[in-house]
């Protein structure tokens, strides 16, 4: 009988309008015939040609039990009970060393074409798997910042898994039972009556029309089951990871009540599973059994008649009791191949959504010569309703460094994203070199950038596989000279692995320091001509910033370099200022000219000197009225000579 699976909370299908069976296979059929590769080719043609063959082997298993029976029948004639002799066991032995053998056969037949089909579905996996994932990667910066990246990379695992079950219940469970159910019809038409045909069919009609039905009724209360666990698991774990504060309120007993209330309703969602589940199979077994009976009393009557033999009687209960147990097994295949079907539905859609950036028909390489950088009049809105940047010019001069900075929210950030297209602007343009960039490769523009940004995110590899990443065909020297000016080198020789040592999710066993020197090593390992330094110090103490500094303006000199800034004291020393304000540039100039202007860029620089100074002194006071270690905490002042 059909039996579920575990619950797989999060399994549900979304409420959109998804394509058929015969649409989604017409999508994957470029994949599971690939032109260019004969031998796939072949091996789908010997799959099909095995799976008929399979199946006649399996026709041929009731035939050899009939002929077995009759021959047994034949050789005690009227006296069974009785011993004979032993001549008349051969035919016998035979049909029934023949039934054997078929069994093998079929057996054997249906595991090497499983076999061979498989490298062919594992393909298609492969193949489509990777054209989502590049093509990810070819959508834009708002694509991804509007989906969850884990619910990406779980639209891609279950598409994956959605296109090997569709190809193995279709291929290899669905075809099969259709085939063995047309070669039933036919055998019982022949060999007996069309009305045995008819029978059998009305049964499987109402059968899988009951399964239907039944299964779709269950699917809708296995959600409910699902949605129930996952609100109690959920309950559960935030319950567990606040602990603290639920003794902190007394509140043991509340969040039992919370967690008792979801697991109720779980226990009736799951008990009408069960209770479903019992109905779907008693249904099944039920009008199996009528249309059973029905054909084996015609079977019954006909031997009275005498137009057939008791192997006849033998024939059409094999044969229904072959096909019963694929049936048993329809409402499992339904609901998996929804689900597969809403699976590979939703990599599709990823497929077809189309990159808000794209190179132009016969866009050139970019050419970058000086490296000059140019914003023109550039107008930009992530939504039309909030203009970021009104009317943005300014030039960075070959070899030259331009600060922007501002307040929070004045558009900073957002000239580095348009620098790199990760959006387009609605009006002006961006010029390297006198090249609109919007005219260039991405990949061209791209490899001529360089980015240290504000918060550095690194692979979960080592430190050495995150500074390669720059130029991955760096020679091992190149990176220990790139982690050299980086001044990370004496902090990776000091790591016992060394350039091995991982460095965890997001990098996050190193410091926000450590972190930022491989960013810049990497940078330098890519040596760009232009540099972009997105507030690359703000999120460091003030010991740390300067020291990353001292590195940033070792990598800057010689490039065309725009610094975004959130700390004044970072671009004191930058060729041109840009005060950025609500979209436009109200200022512009040096350091000390700005300063002299008392203008935004002076209120700005008085304010951030006052809390350094505050903070300065809140420090010493903290130092003076703090008690002096214990005698076993203090260090040694000096250590002592080895």
């Amino acid at each position: 009988m059909a039996s579920d699976p575990a619950p797989a909370p999060g399994t549900e299908p979304a409420p959109l309008e998804r394509p058929g069976l015969l649409t989604t296979y017409r999508r994957l059929w470029p994949y599971l015939w690939p032109h260019g590769r004969p031998d796939l080719q072949r091996r789908v043609f010997l799959a099909f040609g095995l799976l008929l063959v399979a199946k006649l082997a399996t026709m041929v298993t009731p035939f050899t039990f009939k002929w077995a029976t009759d021959a047994l029948v034949a050789a005690t004639g009227d006296k069974p009970g009785e011993a004979l002799p032993t001549g008349l066991f051969a035919a016998p032995m035979l049909l029934i060393g023949l039934y054997g053998l078929s069994r093998v056969v079929m057996s054997a037949l249906t595991q090497v074409r499983d076999g061979l089909f498989a490298k062919v579905a594992m393909h298609a996996v492969r193949r489509l798997a990777l054209q989502t994932f590049e093509h990810m990667h070819r959508l834009s910066l708002r694509f991804h910042l509007e989906r969850k990246t884990g619910g990406l990379t779980r639209v891609l695992e279950r598409g994956r898994a959605g296109i090997e079950e569709l190809s193995r219940l279709m291929v290899l469970t669905l075809v099969p039972t259709i085939v063995e159910f047309v070669l039933i019809l036919g055998i019982l038409a022949y060999e007996f009556d069309w009305l045995y045909s008819a029978v059998v069919f009305v049964m499987v009609a109402v059968y899988l029309g009951f399964t239907y039905k039944a299964t779709e009724w269950r699917i809708e209360i296995r959600r409910r089951m699902n949605n129930s666990d996952t609100e109690a698991n959920t309950k559960a774990v935030d319950s567990l990871l606040n602990f603290e504060t639920v003794k902190y309120f007394g509140a043991e007993r509340r969040e039992a009540e919370r967690y008792d209330g979801s697991m109720a309703k779980y226990e009736k969602a799951s008990t009408q599973t069960y209770v479903s589940l019992a109905v779907l199979n008693a249904g099944q077994a039920v009008i199996f059994t009528i249309g059973m009976t029905v054909v084996m009393w015609l079977a019954a009557r006909d031997i009275m008649a005498g137009r057939t033999t008791l192997g006849g009687f033998v024939l059409v209960n094999t044969m229904l009791v072959q096909l019963s147990m694929p049936l048993n097994f329809m409402g499992m295949i339904y609901r998996e191949i929804k689900q597969a079907l809403i699976d590979i539905d939703d990599m599709f859609r990823i497929l077809h959504q189309n990159p808000e950036i794209a190179d132009r028909p016969g866009a050139a390489p970019l050419v970058a010569g000086s490296a000059a950088v140019r914003f023109e009049n550039v107008h930009f809105a992530y939504i039309p309703e909030r203009p970021i940047l009104k009317g943005i010019s300014f030039e960075v001069p070959p070899g030259k460094t331009v600060a922007i900075v501002g307040p929070s929210g004045a558009g900073k950030s957002t000239l580095s994203r348009l620098m790199f297209r990760f959006y387009e602007p609605q009006v002006g343009r961006i010029l390297v070199d006198g090249q609109d960039i919007a005219a260039v490769t991405q990949e061209s523009l791209r490899a001529a950038i360089g980015m240290v940004p504000q918060d550095t995110v690194l692979f979960n590899d080592t430190i050495g596989y995150n500074i390669r990443y720059g130029c991955w065909d760096a020679t091992p020297a190149q990176v220990r000279e790139a982690a050299r000016l980086a001044q990370i080198d004496r902090f990776i020789d000091a790591l016992p692995e060394g350039f091995d040592t991982p460095v965890g999710e997001r990098g996050l066993k190193l410091s926000g320091g450590e972190k930022q020197r491989v960013a810049i090593a990497r940078t330098i390992l890519k040596g760009p001509p232009i540099l972009v330094l997105d507030e690359a110090t703000s999120a460091l103490d003030s010991f740390t910033e300067r020291e990353i500094q001292d590195a940033l303006d070792r990598v800057s000199r010689g490039r065309t370099t725009l610094v975004i800034a959130h700390r004044l004291s970072t671009v004191v020393n930058a060729d041109e200022i840009l005060v950025l304000d609500r979209g436009v540039i109200v200022e512009r100039g040096r350091h000390g000219d700005l300063l002299a202007a008392d203008g935004v860029y002076a209120a700005m620089w008085n304010r951030q000197r006052e809390v350094d100074e505050a903070r300065a002194v809140l420090n010493r006071a903290g130092e003076e009225t703090s008690p002096p270690p214990a005698e076993h905490e203090r260090l040694p002042e000096a250590l002592p000579a080895e």
